[in-house]
């Protein structure tokens, strides 16, 4: 099997049996703000596009391309489709002139021609992505290769189970706006920024531990920043709490922990993978490539300067009536909505900075009110402030998903009062009837239901799954003192009270090892 790196979480994976190309990446993504790193632009997409099978994972446009899939991809290419809830991808392939479609149901082997065989694992709670995430398992002679990339499943055991695999393709950087963006004191954004940045890197080594694979590639991400506005976001200024390391900084950090079987793919870098081992030969060394990192990203930042200037121009829309069209698109979203407007418990508030860069005009998304309207001097939960130009561009194009988009964008700055909450990010990724109605339905069912299963973690009983998305904490749940970590999402619970410390809401049923009745776990959303 031969993986060629061809940038980000992208690669090409071939085989006797056919090829299949992931996740093109070229163009920059969210508002000019994120760019492959290193730059993939100049490889030949007009071979490498040319395969007999295309797997995207999911919606987020540092994985979904639409311009490069337009122009770069055979249409003759098989699209292989997770099992999504909604019909989104499949419409937005047939929208760029593909046709064909395999609709690969969830986590079942299918063998295509020449012996052949995928699995794709897809995760659909409304926080995966755009409404879904996925992995794609790889089989062909005996050699197996899995391609996690941004995907957090709660285990891989449905991996694991078919047989010892060989190539183990996984995230291991930051891709969120946490917690640079937030108003905060410089001090705490870097203990904040550490923390998260070690919490990546704790995630990575269970997953690379769970799977043990013979080699691991470190993909999806980091993205890098071109625009000056946002230059300090990359990992060059000895920043402790930057939450995008790199792939050369994964290699040091895996070796610290006993790693030794990693491997880095530039693009253009060519994997052999066999059962006995793997070769790899890349375009330049790969130690000498990154030891060049800055001189790399200026030379890009040159060469880029033109399409994020032209990127910018697009996106004032003077005529859009901001206050009228969110009222038009939201409004009727918020009546509908149950448990995400019930999960967001308040007003929360848009800061729109005009063209003078000075005027701004404020404007409160009321949850429990159900309306959009002015700003009237209240207490808010969120507020987040950004240029007027973005969200008329949004409002203009029609976005359904504000958070694969303003927010991945980092071109906005948040304060909030109290704990991260969930429901927020989750309603503006949300914002069309399809969408609402799935993410309403989810957590309807997962709310309702209960994990009556308990498991002991040191000197307490606790429901074994995670009230978040339902990791499993036996594998996942880490308690010191009386505070619970569950791993996957670095999500804490206050054990004594069974109270989330990390977000509103999803409170845990737990109680000490020698105490007669379980403290309740109480409404999910109170």
């Amino acid at each position: 099997m031969r993986v060629t790196g061809t940038g980000h979480a992208s690669m090409r994976i071939d085989t006797a049996a056919g090829s299949i190309l992931c996740d093109p990446w070229v163009n920059p993504a969210y508002f000019a703000s994120w760019f492959p790193f290193p730059d993939n632009s100049l490889l030949d997409w007009e071979t490498l596009g040319q395969v007999d099978y295309l797997y995207v994972s999911h919606l987020h446009r540092d994985h979904f391309d639409a311009k490069h899939l337009r122009d770069f991809v055979s249409k003759d290419a098989t699209v292989l489709l997770p099992e999504f809830p909604t019909s989104e991808m499949e419409d937005e392939f047939r929208a760029l002139g593909f046709t064909k479609f395999l609709k690969a149901p969830n986590e079942q082997v299918v063998e295509l021609d020449g012996g052949l065989k995928i699995m794709i694992q897809a995760l659909t709670s409304p926080t995966d992505g755009p409404i879904g995430d996925s992995s794609l398992w790889v089989e062909y002679d005996g050699v197996r290769l899995l391609n996690q990339n941004d995907a957090r499943p709660t285990d891989l055991s449905v991996f694991a189970e078919l047989g010892h695999v060989h190539a183990h393709l996984l995230q291991f950087s930051g891709a969120i706006w946490y917690p640079m963006v937030y108003e905060l004191p410089q001090a705490a954004k870097t203990a904040f920024g550490k923390q998260k940045r070690d919490r990546q890197f704790d995630r990575t080594w269970r997953y690379i531990d769970d799977l043990k694979a013979d080699h691991v590639f470190p993909i999806a991400g980091p993205p890098c920043f071109l625009d000056d506005a946002l230059w300090q976001f990359n990992d060059i200024h000895g920043d402790e709490g930057n939450i995008f390391p790199d792939q050369s900084v994964f290699l040091s950090e895996y070796a610290k922990v006993g790693g030794t079987n990693g491997i880095v793919l530039l693009p253009g870098s060519v994997a052999e993978v066999t059962t006995e081992g793997a070769s790899t030969t890349h375009p330049v060394p790969v130690e000498e490539f990154f030891a060049n990192k800055v001189a790399h990203l200026e030379e890009m930042r040159e060469r880029k300067r033109p399409v994020i200037e032209a990127e910018k121009a697009s996106w004032r829309h003077p005529e859009v009536d901001v206050l009228g069209e969110m009222k038009r698109r939201i409004e009727p979203l918020l009546d509908e909505s149950i448990y995400l407007a019930k999960g967001v418990g308040g007003p929360v508030r848009f800061d729109l900075v005009g063209y003078d860069g000075e005027s701004v005009e404020s404007i409160v998304v009321d949850f429990p009110g159900k309306e959009v309207r002015p700003y009237a001097d209240e207490k808010v939960r969120y507020r987040f402030r950004t240029e007027r130009s973005l969200i008329e561009h949004l409002l203009f194009i029609d976005e359904v998903d504000w958070v694969n988009s303003l927010f991945l964008s980092c071109r906005f700055s948040a304060a909030r009062i109290g704990q991260y909450n969930e429901f927020v990010y989750a309603f503006f990724k949300c914002l069309s009837e399809e969408r609402l109605q799935y993410a309403e339905g989810w957590y309807d069912e997962h709310e309702r239901s209960t994990d009556a299963e308990d498991i002991t973690l040191g000197d307490w009983v606790v429901q074994r799954r995670c009230p978040h998305l339902k990791a499993d904490l036996t594998r996942f749940g880490i308690v010191e003192g009386d505070q619970l970590t569950c791993q996957l999402h670095g999500w804490r619970f206050d054990l004594p009270s069974g109270r989330c410390l990390t977000s509103v809401g999803h409170k845990v049923r737990a109680h000490r090892v020698d105490a007669e009745t379980p403290a309740p776990a109480g409404e999910a959303l109170s």
